[in-house]
């Protein structure tokens, strides 16, 4: 049985952009209910064929990135965590588009679930640029908070990665600070390219190409679960 929250954590971001076309609207009504991540259920058992390795990216926006990990690596699962109802759609349409089975969707605030998980579930997670929520006294709404990067440091299972990525100036500062203090992170980078280059399962999606033509520039922090 999942155990949720007594109290149910604030969240500030949107749920909601502009209304949904009438076949995206029936596309995502239809296939939604096929795909929402069961908290009820052992991840494990949620998908077609057991999976060999389990990953959560957490705020997927369109769902791109998402979409071709799954494609590249069908032997995986993967859990996509997304309250923006339009981005929720938009991964909705790449599974159907490309027949991805081995994505699941929990369509509200991860941290509604993350309790429910056990220990050790995850060979990886991905917070890849967060709201930025660059005002000291908006600091709290910050999706990195200790409750949150706890979590991940209980579900990830040693060896496995923690990838973090931001093209704002103030999200980069505080991402890094979280990561880096944290006793069951390390950092694994070396160099300066190190952080300057994108991960090689990550595609350009619309949203950096947007930020490149705006020179905003990102960075990718890549940390390796300690072992306990």
């Amino acid at each position: 049985m999942a155990h949720f929250p007594d109290d149910k954590p604030n969240f500030y971001g949107r749920r909601r952009g502009r209304k949904l076309r009438a076949t995206v609207q029936d596309l995502y009504d239809r296939q939604l209910p096929n795909l929402r991540f069961d908290p009820e259920r052992a991840a494990i058992d949620q998908f077609a064929t057991s999976p060999e390795d389990l990953f959560l990216e957490i705020g997927f926006g369109g769902g791109e990135n998402l979409a071709a990990m799954a494609a590249a690596r069908p032997h995986h699962g993967f859990i996509g965590a997304e309250p923006f109802i339009n981005g929720v759609a938009s991964l909705v349409r790449h599974i159907d588009n490309q027949g991805l089975p081995n994505i699941r969707i929990w369509d509200d605030d991860v941290r509604l679930i993350m309790s429910a998980m056990p220990d050790g579930l995850l060979a990886g997670a991905y917070v890849l640029f967060p709201d930025p929520w660059p005002k000291k006294r908006h600091a709290a709404r910050r999706i990195l908070a200790p409750d949150v990067l706890g979590e991940l440091a209980r579900l990830i299972r040693p060896g496995g990665r923690l990838v973090l990525a931001s093209d704002h100036s103030v999200a980069k500062g505080w991402l890094l600070q979280s990561a880096v203090t944290h006793p069951k992170f390390a950092w694994t980078a070396r160099r300066p390219q190190d952080w300057r280059e994108q991960p090689a399962e990550l595609v350009d999606t619309r949203y950096m190409m947007k930020a490149e033509r705006e020179d905003r520039v990102p960075n990718w922090f890549i940390f390796s679960r300690l072992p306990d």
